[in-house]
């Protein structure tokens, strides 16, 4: 079972990726509840809907979010590609460590550069 930082850390991914697919009241409640930590009352004052009302709408906004990822997997394509690319980084780094040739050096430390200025844009 997932703890609560796990779903917050998987809600979040999903926004990320998925966000914009939901509606902008769904958007504003995944929001408030997940990154701005209000709690289903707060927000159900805020927008002027029943605890229930908001309760539901996040519900379905979640399972939403899931269905995305299940149907496009972006987020697991994106998470393997940062493996990847870290497993990458370290295989560099070891290479760098026991490579004494200053031109294989200088080759090393420019793929280390590209794998770090891919990460950035990922």
């Amino acid at each position: 079972m997932k703890s609560s930082l796990d779903n917050l850390v998987e809600i979040s991914m999903l926004m990320d990726f998925y966000g914009a697919l939901l509606s902008e009241r769904q958007q504003q409640i995944v929001t408030l509840y997940h990154e701005e930590n209000c709690s289903l009352q707060e927000i159900s004052e805020e927008l002027g809907v029943s605890r229930q009302g908001v309760h539901e709408a996040l519900k379905k906004a979640e399972k939403s979010l899931q269905g995305f990822e299940e149907k496009l997997g972006l987020v697991a394509r994106f998470r393997s590609q940062e493996q990847v690319l870290q497993n990458a980084l370290a295989s560099v780094d070891e290479l760098l460590g026991r490579c004494e040739d200053p031109g294989v050096r200088k080759g090393l430390l420019r793929i280390k550069n590209d794998i770090n200025s891919i990460e950035e844009q990922v």
